[in-house]
């Protein structure tokens, strides 16, 4: 039975950690070459449980030639920090689109949404880490692992470097390429013998001190903001978006965001002048509107269920109180407004 992909689930809303299955078939397909070591369902020799927690994936891949795949929009379990060797890599994180050069770096947040390849990916040698530290949220405190060595100072700076900065591309160093490349030759042997390990837990300490210089010497500008409970409820009220038809409930949107309910309302109705539950009805109207448009055959009681109302009745109620028209009516004059 094939692995299933790491689900975050909190009460209807679910974040899938990627798969990389394109990846994962050009492997097989022999178009590139892979070597990585990796837990769950990230690609490459299976990591024991007691070595290196939190570690989720490492390695490379060296693709001669253009590919006719792309990893398209995903999220990952941790921070993933990317460094690109050679070639070019068309990227993007939330919806902003940059094209990777040779001594390019990027670092991608807990759980934000990213693409590589656009939509396939380009000739090169990619290297990545992507280490779990614990969050879910902005506004959660991150929690590196325990093998890690870092100097308190130096791990709280690297912390708030990386949690407070939204930009997602930087210009790698040459100790950062080196750093990369000997972890590669490690990994290639294919071992994961405690001596390995050892050497491997050296260079991924290296390689954070080395981020850490590096961001140092680009004078990183911090955004406090980034990290509030106010960003949290913003990026949740946009997830939710997505997810309308689920059974929120005010205790399940504010779990889910990872706040108390009082604090999420709050910041709710900052945002949006309206309450979590007005503001998920405003939601469910709009997805309704666009539905009945979209989906003329559609019966006005399955609109209603595909947009998270309980019932027909509770569905006609609530869109008169925000259209001001009962929903077939508002049908029957898009349909009739409608060309053609």
């Amino acid at each position: 039975m094939p692995k299933q992909p790491t689900l975050y689930r909190d009460h209807g809303k679910s974040h899938r950690a990627d798969t990389c299955s394109a990846l994962v078939n050009a492997v097989e397909e022999g178009t590139l070459r892979l070597e990585a070591l990796a837990r769950g369902t990230y690609p490459g020799t299976p990591l024991e449980a007691r070595v290196l927690p939190r570690l989720k994936s490492i390695g490379y891949w060296d693709a001669e030639h253009e590919q006719d795949w792309g990893l398209d929009w995903h999220r990952n379990e941790g921070l993933e920090i990317t460094y690109l060797e050679s070639g070019e890599i068309d990227f993007a994180v939330d919806n902003h689109a940059y094209t990777l050069h040779p001594g390019d770096l990027t670092i991608t947040r807990p759980w934000q949404p990213h693409r590589v390849g656009n939509p396939t990916v380009g000739a090169g040698r990619l290297y990545w880490l992507i280490l779990d530290v614990g969050v879910r949220r902005p506004h959660q405190p991150w929690k590196w692992p325990s093998w890690l060595i870092l100097d308190e100072v130096d791990r709280n700076e690297l912390t708030s470097m990386l949690r407070q900065n939204e930009e997602p591309v930087w210009k790698g160093s040459h100790e950062m390429e080196a750093c990369f490349q000997q972890i590669g030759r490690l990994i290639r042997k294919g071992e994961t013998v405690p001596t390995v390990i050892s050497r491997l837990a050296l260079l991924i300490n290296e390689l954070l001190i080395t981020l850490l210089e590096t961001l140092r010497s680009h004078d990183v500008t911090y955004e406090e903001s980034l990290t509030t409970a106010e960003r949290t409820t913003e990026m949740f009220l946009h997830e939710l978006e997505a997810s309308v038809a689920q059974p929120w409930t005010l205790d399940s949107m504010a779990e889910s965001a990872g706040l108390k309910r009082t604090r999420f309302a709050y910041y709710c109705k900052k945002l949006k002048n309206m309450t979590p539950n007005r503001y998920l009805s405003h939601l469910r109207v709009e997805e309704a509107k666009q539905l009945m448009c979209s989906e003329p055959a559609l019966s006005l009681t399955e609109v209603g269920l595909r947009c998270g109302f309980c019932s027909a009745q509770y569905f006609a109620t609530v869109f008169k109180g925000e259209v001001g028209v009962a929903p077939a009516q508002y049908r029957r004059e898009q349909l009739s407004a409608a060309p053609g």
